[in-house]
């Protein structure tokens, strides 16, 4: 069974870090995502990490592409979807619940199924190979959501 309590706590600093940046006066710098934007990015990154472990507890073929939680128009799509503000921190506190309770329930061996992955950062290729399933889940609360967190951060600063 895998530990998620640093995955919740990363959500939870993330959802505090939203809530801040969605007060007036947030705003981001040149070329950079708004305080709605970013969180349209990690519901659409949660979307795709949801469908992988669903589908590696299933025992189906999966992959983890993250390209289209890059796309402008997608993005924007869905802070239009929700509503923006308060609907995204909501979004992403149920895919939270949901993806924590997702890989608690997964055992060793889907756990260290290897995922074949696509992972991209502002146009820069940082990952195009097979990565196991709970690498990809830790990666969500060592780096993915901390660093939209500091995002959201700045934008307040």
């Amino acid at each position: 069974m895998m530990d998620t309590a640093p995955l919740r706590a990363a959500y939870g600093a993330l959802l505090d870090a939203a809530a801040t940046a969605a007060e007036p006066g947030a705003a981001p710098p040149p070329g950079e995502w708004s305080a709605d934007q970013i969180p349209a990015h990690v519901v659409l990154i949660n979307t795709a990490t949801i469908a992988a472990v669903s589908s590696a507890a299933t025992g189906a073929v999966t992959t983890y592409d993250n390209r289209l939680a890059q796309d402008a128009w997608t993005i924007e799509r869905v802070v239009t979807l929700t509503g923006g503000g308060a609907g995204l921190r909501n979004r992403i506190g149920h895919q939270a619940d949901a993806l924590c309770a997702l890989a608690m329930s997964c055992g060793e061996a889907e756990l260290d199924t290897p995922v074949p992955a696509l992972l991209l950062s502002e146009g820069e290729v940082l990952v195009d190979q097979p990565m196991r399933l709970r690498d990809l889940v830790a990666g969500l609360a060592e780096a993915e959501i901390p660093g939209h967190t500091r995002q959201l951060r700045a934008l307040h600063d």
